[in-house]
């Protein structure tokens, strides 16, 4: 089923109206899947890169740390900042 067969254009609407109809919600569910792919790409995390920040700080502190704690920034030098508070 397309998504033409979905909506549910007015009887009364002439081919000039559904075909706006169905370009802006066309492009708003491309805007939205555009806004969800670009969020996932900018979003990085500490995944596999926690015990490595750890035994950083462990080599250049000589002190040991567990984990970095969640929610630390994920930009190196802030973290690095924070290493105190580890």
């Amino acid at each position: 089923m397309s998504l033409v067969d979905k909506l549910d254009i007015p009887e009364n609407a002439n081919p000039d109206e559904a075909a706006a109809i169905i370009a802006a919600i066309g492009a708003h569910m491309r805007d939205q899947e555009a806004a969800a792919a670009a969020d996932g790409e900018d979003e990085e995390t500490w995944q596999g890169r926690k015990w490595t920040f750890a035994s950083r700080i462990e080599a250049l502190q000589g002190r040991s740390v567990q984990r970095v704690p969640d929610g630390t920034p994920t930009d190196a030098w802030t973290a690095a900042s924070r290493a105190d508070r580890f």
